[in-house]
């Protein structure tokens, strides 16, 4: 029985096959060009990641900064609103036992 992890498998090898042959039938100043390739396109995607990655911080350091400045201007205000909710309303007491 064929499950799709042989087919998969089998493909990948095909796939490493080949580029294997292609690799062997290369000159070697072909061979020193897609080394010189791939260097320079791994070279950027680094570039690209690392600028990513200083973004990403910028970003969220921002978020952090806006965060808290909103927390202190609402702060005061989210403090009322809970002592209006929550504050004990006095009880009014006139000493009557409630018998009549």
């Amino acid at each position: 029985m064929v499950n799709p992890k042989h087919i998969a498998t089998f493909l990948l090898g095909a796939a490493a096959g080949y580029a294997l042959f292609k690799y062997n039938s290369m000159t070697d100043e072909e061979k020193e060009k897609m080394y010189a390739d791939l260097k320079e396109k791994a070279n950027k995607l680094k570039d690209e990641a690392e600028k990513s990655f200083n973004k990403a911080g910028d970003y969220f350091e921002e978020l952090k900064t806006k965060g808290s400045e909103n927390m202190k201007d609402y702060m005061s205000e989210a403090e009322n609103i809970f002592n209006d909710v929550f504050k004990k309303k006095p009880t009014e007491s006139n000493g009557s036992t409630g018998n009549v």
